[in-house]
């Protein structure tokens, strides 16, 4: 095991080596510096399968609310600051109902809005074009499944990458849906992106208004999360400040910011 791991090191930085030979000199550079780089690499593998999270706690009474309504209702709207989990308790959500055989597949949306710049065009298939993109949602499942799990759970299928425009046209069902980043979809957008629910399917949106890198008044979360407060069946939820759960300075900061 050992010795094919370090064949496998030595090999990644043999590639990382040639890749950096052959792109000095140019006027573009590769976003990575390792052509075969992949959301899930090798290392990450190994560190989340040894110490991957299986049961989760909420740190706050606003992460209980949301756990609830996730758990009793079929569409939830998470509103809240950066910080505040609602993306992590919601991929864990649906790691957990995929788990118990509640849905068949697992769904993961989000805009491919860069924040205030631009990656320019990114080389490869429509995953590792997005791969970038939902980062943030990779680590999460990382956390609660580990990474070789998500790998085959992706190849397989299991786990689908839906860019939002590839939406349109679907009904989602037996699935868990999570529509990350949805301060920055249009009115339009989330409604195209809500009427996708299916029967024996759970969705879960998750965003923040005040973090759009839309135009002003172009973001239909706000307007949408307002409307949706007099419907019985939708969970509107607003995270606050005090549950964040990042370093005690950034909820200072958004305070003030």
């Amino acid at each position: 095991m050992s010795k094919n791991m370090s064949k496998s090191g030595k090999s990644r930085k043999e590639q990382v080596a040639r890749a950096k030979v052959q792109n000095k000199g140019n006027v573009v550079h590769t976003v990575f510096d390792d052509p075969d780089w992949h959301p899930l690499d090798i290392e990450i593998d190994r560190n989340r399968d040894q110490s991957y999270l299986r049961k989760i706690k909420p740190r706050s009474d606003g992460q209980r609310a949301l756990m609830e309504a996730i758990a009793t209702h079929n569409l939830t709207l998470a509103i809240g600051p950066a910080g505040s989990g609602k993306t992590y308790l919601a991929i864990s959500a649906a790691v957990e109902a995929l788990e118990a055989g509640k849905v068949e597949k697992i769904i993961l949306s989000r805009p491919a809005m860069e924040a205030g710049e631009s990656l320019g065009f990114l080389p490869g298939d429509m995953h590792e074009k997005m791969a970038p993109y939902l980062r943030p949602l990779y680590d999460a499942l990382g956390d609660r499944l580990g990474g070789k799990r998500v790998r085959q759970l992706l190849e397989d299928g299991t786990i689908e990458i839906a860019p939002v425009g590839f939406m349109r046209g679907r009904t989602l069902n037996n699935a868990f849906v999570v529509i990350d980043e949805a301060q920055n979809c249009t009115y339009a957008q989330l409604k195209m992106l809500l009427s996708r629910l299916g029967w024996h399917s759970t969705m879960v949106v998750t965003g923040d208004p005040d973090q759009s890198d839309l135009l002003d008044g172009m973001s239909g979360l706000a307007d949408i999360s307002d409307r949706f407060q007099s419907i019985e069946n939708i969970a509107v939820i607003h995270l606050k400040s005090e549950d964040i759960v990042r370093h005690p300075l950034v909820a200072e900061m958004l305070d003030v910011l």
